[in-house]
């Protein structure tokens, strides 16, 4: 493998980061947003996927009625934000039959995206997934592939020798299956979706203002009535609201506990588990022979190391979570360089002879809002405050859910139950009760 000398900050032409480049320099003129008001009814904290998504929702429904929506975002041109720092990816290849749904409505909303969102180009790329088992791993995603199915996903288990005959530049050794989504999976533009959502959300009169909460107020019954927001210039003001959706991303955890969740009496000692977790992405090309073609599916190893095709320029983005042990500092978004060598490339080179010898190109870090109770995203009314509704821990797998979560917000904000998707049992209550929902396929 050639050394890895000094990593680009910026990406190739047509990767992921230099497309979030362009657009961040793009939205820096109009980073202020909206001034904060002083009331509103429904406040919500964090303008990533979630938040937008919801504001979007919350909007779509109301056109005609004066509901306010306020949406407070803290890094006003999203730099180190997790949805514009995901790899956009969406799929159904999971356990759970929640995730599985809320997955294929997000393929729905987003093939269809122009009917919800106006004119926006979310350049998905319908090329699926590849995830592959071990004979340890073979009858789970056996198992789970026939779920999928029923549910409506459309994938097809694949024995070695198809595998091989389907995709030749694949070595299948120590592979006993593979599940290849042949619909409704493939990447996008995350960046796009979200500016789709905040535009069409202002569009029907949502307001979007930077600032950061940093405390909350209660009235005579207990229940939070107001935010304390700083906006950067020295500032604070409270903005009063009727409800609160937390869609704080990584940092939903540390909001959390401003409103005394995980250290109060009773319920309220529960915490909301959610912290941010640092993940690398690498972009690299090779010079290799029988390469992977530009159809190539994003392609997951047994060990979780996971690449697909970046663009026409012959690059490829790559990654792998670290085992709990090897978690890194979060306090930067510096890449790790050596745990591409040490952890990613021996998978590569030895899934792929093509990637035996590659050159890193780029690379960035973002942020996953992952769930230490059970990896799984906390959906819902929180039990002890009647105004305040979650939306976090989605742990990796959050952008292509955003469609479902806002929805499911929304309908239980202005209808008071779920109406489409029932996600109850991703509620507050599993922690209370201490009843994991695990997802066995998380990347």
């Amino acid at each position: 493998m050639q050394r890895l000398g000094r990593v680009l900050r910026l990406a190739s032409s047509g990767s992921v980061q230099q497309q979030l480049g362009r657009h961040q320099s793009q939205a820096a003129p109009t980073a202020c947003g909206d001034a904060l008001p002083e009331r509103c009814d429904v406040l919500i904290v964090g303008g990533g996927g979630m938040g937008a998504s919801s504001a979007y929702w919350l909007k779509c429904k109301t056109q005609k009625q004066q509901l306010s929506v306020l949406v407070v975002e803290r890094d006003a041109c999203y730099t180190s934000a997790s949805t514009v720092l995901s790899v956009g990816g969406v799929r159904q290849q999971f356990s759970l039959a929640e995730n599985i749904q809320m997955s294929l409505f997000g393929y729905d909303f987003i093939s269809n995206c122009r009917s919800h969102l106006g004119d926006v180009d979310l350049n998905f790329q319908p090329h699926g997934y590849l995830v592959l088992a071990s004979d340890k791993g073979a009858d789970t995603l056996s198992r789970n592939s026939k779920l999928q199915n029923e549910l409506g996903a459309c994938n097809e288990l694949l024995r070695p020798e198809a595998l091989r005959a389907r995709f030749p530049w694949l070595s299948t050794a120590d592979i006993a299956l593979g599940c290849y989504g042949t619909d409704k999976e493939g990447w996008f533009d995350p960046w796009a979706l979200l500016m789709g959502f905040k535009k069409r959300a202002r569009e029907y009169g949502a307001q979007f203002a930077t600032g950061e909460v940093t405390g909350f107020e209660w009235n005579a019954a207990g229940q939070l009535q107001a935010a304390v927001v700083s906006t950067g210039d020295g500032q604070q003001r409270t903005v009063k609201f009727e409800t609160c959706v937390l869609a704080a991303g990584a940092q939903s955890g540390q909001v959390a506990r401003l409103a005394n969740i995980g250290t109060g009496p009773d319920v309220l000692r529960v915490p909301l588990p959610v912290e941010p977790r640092k993940r690398y992405v690498y972009v690299f090309n090779t010079q290799g022979s029988n390469c992977p073609d530009l159809a190539t599916p994003l392609t997951i190893d047994p060990d979780g190391t996971y690449f697909r095709r970046d663009g026409l320029g012959g690059n490829f983005l790559c990654g792998r979570s670290p085992a709990d042990d090897e978690e890194p500092e979060c306090d930067t978004l510096d890449v790790d360089h050596g745990y591409f060598e040490s952890n990613v490339w021996p998978t590569l080179a030895s899934r792929v002879p093509a990637f035996e010898s590659v050159k890193v190109q780029s690379s960035w870090a973002g942020y996953y809002d992952h769930n230490s109770f059970d990896a799984n995203g906390v959906i819902g009314r929180h039990p002890h405050y009647s105004n305040l509704y979650i939306a976090a821990g989605f742990s990796g797998h959050g952008i292509q859910q955003t469609p479902a979560v806002g929805r499911a917000i929304s309908e239980l904000i202005l209808a008071g139950k779920y109406q489409t998707l029932d996600l109850s049992r991703l509620g507050f209550e599993r922690l209370v009760a201490q009843q994991r929902m695990l997802e066995v396929n998380i990347v």
